[in-house]
């Protein structure tokens, strides 16, 4: 709806640009609007402001008397459906022989009178929405599951702890045990720590370690394990199965490796070594896509961003060596800036496992 001010003022540049020997409707292109428009303005020799909003309109044949509306409201406010949504109230009326209106029309009465809110002494209803994360650099956020690994003995696995740094996907602490406990997990986070000799940093920038809502994750030891390393938790939606995105990613990678002893390892010490072998694989030879086809090491250890230079210069090269090979510019070779874990709508683009 254009307002009366707009109304006068288009008005009044079209009136001065065929004072000036413009045609009319040249002038209503410039401003977007129709010559009927125009005219229908002007109607009358003044400008006309808009009818609608003062428009009388018919009563629909439908709508509630006055009456009825107000029989709605002292009904939802009466001391026997106060504590009661109208799709319980609705129903209850009828079994007593009692119709009022619907139950559609009963919700719109109350959100019209500001009544639809939770009704009763249990807690609303609320969505869970996860904290945001964004890594700009190693060591910032890091995410960890637990997989099973196939034993010799049918129903038997043993269970690897695996932690990913989400910024280079490179794993900074592994290992295979037979059981998930809490003290485990406490073991591994401690020693990966002290491996990639993380201090314990302030509130501002603390360590985020994301996982999922297993025992061992929520365990009471594990907790004050990060409490006292000046860890963040972050854990997964509830009853979200895929909301640990980069770990799945890497166990999908695990498991599908050519040399993966899917008919079982024999003892937790064949695990331990095929897995080392793995991880060493993945972190050392492995070019990830979603960094920019560098392994986890060189991305870890600030090698990549002059290998991605140097890729440039070596197909810049190619190209002047053989133009005509060329219709269009050179791959695109390039590293992402920042990472994220759960992330908003406006940057789900960034999350590449």
């Amino acid at each position: 709806m254009i307002s009366d001010s707009d109304r006068h003022r288009a008005v009044e540049l079209i009136d001065e640009a065929r004072e000036s020997g413009a045609r009319l409707k040249p002038a209503c292109d410039v401003l977007c609007m129709s010559t009927r428009t125009y005219q229908r303005w002007v109607k009358g020799g003044n400008v006309n402001c808009d009818g609608r909003p003062t428009a009388e309109r018919p009563v629909p044949v439908n709508s509630l008397s006055e009456e009825e509306r107000q029989e709605v409201l002292d009904t939802v406010n009466s001391s026997k459906y106060a504590s009661q949504p109208p799709s319980q109230i609705v129903p209850d009326l009828a079994d007593n022989g009692v119709y009022i209106a619907s139950t559609s029309t009963f919700y719109r009465i109350m959100r019209i009178e500001k009544l639809l809110k939770h009704r009763g002494n249990s807690k609303s209803p609320s969505r869970y929405k996860p904290t945001t994360y964004e890594a700009t650099a190693p060591n910032q956020v890091w995410t960890w599951d637990i997989t099973w690994l196939p034993g010799m003995i049918k129903g038997f696995f043993f269970k690897l702890y695996l932690i990913l740094d989400i910024f280079s996907r490179f794993i900074v602490g592994w290992e295979v045990w037979e059981e998930e406990t809490e003290e485990y997990a406490s073991e591994l986070i401690r020693r990966t720590v002290i491996c990639e000799k993380i201090g314990i940093r302030g509130e501002e920038n603390p360590l985020v370690v994301h996982s999922d809502n297993g025992s061992p994750m929520k365990g009471a030891t594990f907790q004050a394990t990060l409490q006292f390393l000046g860890i963040e938790r972050s854990y997964s939606r509830p009853r979200v199965s895929n909301d640990n995105p980069y770990s799945e990613s890497q166990f999908r990678t695990l498991k599908s490796r050519p040399n993966f002893k899917a008919r079982g390892f024999k003892d937790i010490e064949e695990a331990r070594e095929w897995v080392a072998r793995f991880v060493n694989w993945y972190n050392e030879e492995h070019h990830h896509s979603s960094i920019g086809f560098v392994t986890p090491s060189q991305r870890h250890h600030g090698e990549a961003e002059l290998i991605i230079a140097n890729r440039i210069e070596v197909y810049q090269q190619a190209r002047e060596r053989h133009p005509e090979r060329w219709t269009r510019d050179i791959c695109r070779w390039e590293l992402p800036e920042s990472v994220f874990l759960n992330p908003e709508k406006n940057n789900q683009e960034n999350l590449s496992v």
